[in-house]
């Protein structure tokens, strides 16, 4: 019979589960925590967070959700830091997971559950103190992205290389995404076969859902929807739709120019096209904070296209409703759960042939796949849609039912399977070298 799990450790150091996705550095991942955390709570396993403090605000521990705990752990200085200085801080903030764990008896913490590499470092760290399996996420690797590097994006350093390959290591199960990032771990990085695991993440059924009752007439889902009318977009427009943190790794230009193609090629467009752009500055592009606004100018079409600040779940889900396309042109994405939010409310999506995407999108049936990140491919597939609005209907019914596999609820089934794998799996027992000695002596004293 395998121990029951009453309490697990969650560790993301980088960014916090309270933080807005679309901005800064939090996205899919942020939403993964929070969704995977409160679902694990509803059956009587409390979570605990563990995140970096920003702000001397920020209360010590705040209730996430009943049953979840985010603890802001003091690393360094109270701002947000770029992910490539927070190695740096990786030590006190290591040593504050270690203190918090240690005010409780032997124990408190049955299993470790940490996302993305940095948080892999303190994970380990923590798992051969208190002796409990440590389950791994990468989200997204360094191998990967540095074969697949946007235009003004730099590589990942060797030193993330080194410490992905340390967690990868030292980590009891790893959990992929996708199958195609469960080969990319096993062949770039030589993780065991055995101990990684496909857990595709999900999506809120509820709150991502199509306007009722166009669908079930056969119509398509949003065109007239209250929708539009609070989001104030036409009823008659063609909506093109971009939603994510911006920068290069996400090619938002990538629709710019594709829409610029557009209207070179058809001028009578402009009097019914809408651009949408829902995120903010992320990564290499808060170098640039108002570059993809520069770039609709200079291309001339910044009369079509309408940023918007990263939103809450329930306003995001009003603009893939009254989206007629969503557009996923990244060069990297290691599962792209805007192509799945998008798809559940009914709108089908065109995205680049890239990473979990593959799985994220059923190619000619939920929306379409593009190889490449030629503008013109983009343009073309997206003037067929408007001028085929048959072809965007059914890609909209198949939307809603490839999306239907992706509940939050079948995620945490998988996931709990993993922990209890992972329980009862011989632990393993490599302590691989930290980034740093002085990391390695403080965590392990």
């Amino acid at each position: 019979m395998p121990r029951r799990i009453n309490r697990v450790a969650t560790v993301s150091v980088h960014t916090s589960p309270l933080d807005q996705p679309g901005t800064g550095d939090a996205g899919g991942m942020n939403v993964y925590i929070v969704e995977v955390a409160k679902r694990l709570a509803a059956r009587g396993i409390e979570v605990d967070i563990f995140t970096r403090a920003t702000s001397r605000a920020l209360p010590s521990v705040a209730e996430l959700a009943p049953g979840v705990l985010v603890r802001h752990v003091v690393a360094g200085p109270f701002e947000e830091l770029d992910k490539g200085e927070l190695p740096r801080q990786l030590c006190g903030f290591t040593s504050g997971v270690l203190r918090a764990e240690a005010s409780h008896d032997p124990g408190h913490y049955d299993l470790l559950h940490t996302h993305y590499w940095l948080s892999g470092q303190a994970g380990w760290a923590a798992k051969r103190r208190w002796g409990v399996p440590l389950v791994h996420s990468m989200h997204t690797m360094a191998k990967v992205k540095n074969l697949a590097l946007a235009d003004g994006d730099k590589p990942d350093p060797p030193e993330r290389v080194l410490g992905e390959e340390q967690v990868v290591a030292s980590s009891d199960q790893l959990v992929a995404n996708t199958d195609k990032e469960a080969r990319e771990l096993v062949d770039l990085y030589g993780a065991e076969p055995s101990r990684v695991a496909t857990v595709s993440p999900g999506v809120d059924l509820g709150m991502f859902r199509p306007e009722p009752p166009l669908l079930a007439r056969g119509l398509l889902p949003h065109r007239t929807g209250p929708a539009r009318r609070r989001l104030g977009l036409p009823r008659d427009a063609y909506v093109l739709l971009f939603v994510g943190r911006i920068q290069p790794l996400k090619a938002p230009d990538v629709l710019l120019r594709a829409v610029h193609r557009m209207l070179s090629d058809d001028p009578s467009l402009r009097s019914k096209l809408v651009v949408a752009v829902v995120g903010g500055p992320s990564g290499s592009g808060r170098c640039r904070p108002d570059g993809l606004q520069s770039l609709a100018a200079e291309l001339g079409i910044a009369d079509v296209v309408r940023f918007e600040p990263p939103s809450p779940q329930h306003v995001l889900a009003d603009w893939y409703r009254a989206a007629d396309v969503t557009v996923v042109p990244s060069h990297s994405e290691s599962f792209g759960l805007v192509a799945v939010e998008s798809q559940a409310c009914g709108t089908p999506v065109v995205a680049s042939r890239v990473g979990g995407l593959c799985t994220a999108v059923a190619d000619g049936e939920s929306g379409v796949l593009i190889g490449g990140h030629d503008p013109a491919d983009y343009a073309g597939v997206l003037r067929r849609l408007h001028d085929e609005p048959g072809l965007r209907a059914r890609l909209a019914r198949g939307a809603i039912r490839h999306a239907e596999g992706f509940g939050w609820d079948a995620t945490v089934d998988r996931l709990l399977e993993v922990y209890t794998g992972a329980m009862s799996l011989p632990a393993v027992r490599l302590a691989p070298p930290a980034l740093t000695p002085t990391f390695a002596a403080e965590v392990t004293a």
